[in-house]
């Protein structure tokens, strides 16, 4: 699963990797989490919108539910299923989403407690889940835009830590993901094999664990903020 990630590289930078101007980041993000706003990036509805930037909330929430606190919110869908499960599949057919990052977080059980890794690329440039999105309206009219990030089976030295972890969209297939008009199957072999290959794991503190936490040291290796020396970043492919 993914239930924290982080997005602190330059605006500028941003905006560029991605394709897109306005990026609606206020500040570096360092420890997002469930319920907090984040930018997913979508097509437009017009012919010449092309990729449009907007801030939703992390837990997609069905039509159907009556309130946003009437259950936990759906920050995960898993990528073999979406498609059919109730909850995601009117997304999946029609509002799928990228959602920037550059860095989630998983915990492992050790001996010592719940250990924390920030799992990012080596350069640390940004990527992109892929997501869902939707557009909740209450009965009074209300209206938040949420969105969930899908996930896949773990692989590499992350299955050592967590047995799920976001799909990450390599940047070539970004766009068949957004296309209107792909058939499921297609959008099922994107997300099955959509695994990025370059990415390393950081032992992290503690300090991330409390969502209130959003600052440099959510993310800095153990031996940067007086714990013991962090183990040697380990390849994952």
């Amino acid at each position: 699963m993914c239930g924290r990630y982080s997005l602190t590289t330059d605006q500028e930078a941003l905006a560029a990797a991605m394709g897109v101007e306005g990026l609606l980041r206020d500040g570096a993000r360092y420890n997002i989490a469930p319920t907090q706003e984040a930018p997913v990036l979508f097509l437009g509805e017009g012919a010449e919108d092309g990729l449009v930037a907007r801030q939703h909330r992390w837990g997609l929430l069905p039509a159907w539910i009556p309130a946003p606190d009437a259950r936990p919110p759906l920050i995960n869908a898993r990528s073999e299923t979406a498609h059919r499960k109730p909850s995601f599949r009117t997304a999946f057919r029609d509002s799928r989403c990228l959602v920037p990052a550059d860095g989630f977080f998983e915990w492992r059980k050790e001996s010592r407690g719940k250990i924390p890794y920030w799992i990012h690329r080596e350069d640390r440039a940004p990527f992109t889940f892929a997501g869902l999105r939707q557009r909740w309206i209450g009965a009074d009219g209300r209206s938040l835009d949420t969105f969930a990030i899908l996930t896949a089976e773990a692989r590499g030295a992350i299955r050592d830590i967590h047995h799920r972890m976001p799909v990450i969209l390599p940047e070539g297939r970004r766009q068949a993901w957004l296309e209107p008009a792909g058939s499921i199957d297609v959008l099922r072999e994107l997300l099955s094999d959509a695994i990025s290959d370059d990415l390393v794991v950081t032992e992290v503190s503690t300090h991330v664990n409390a969502p209130a936490n959003d600052d440099p040291r959510c993310i800095a290796p153990v031996g940067d903020s007086g714990g013991p020396p962090p183990p040697e970043q380990t390849s994952l492919f």
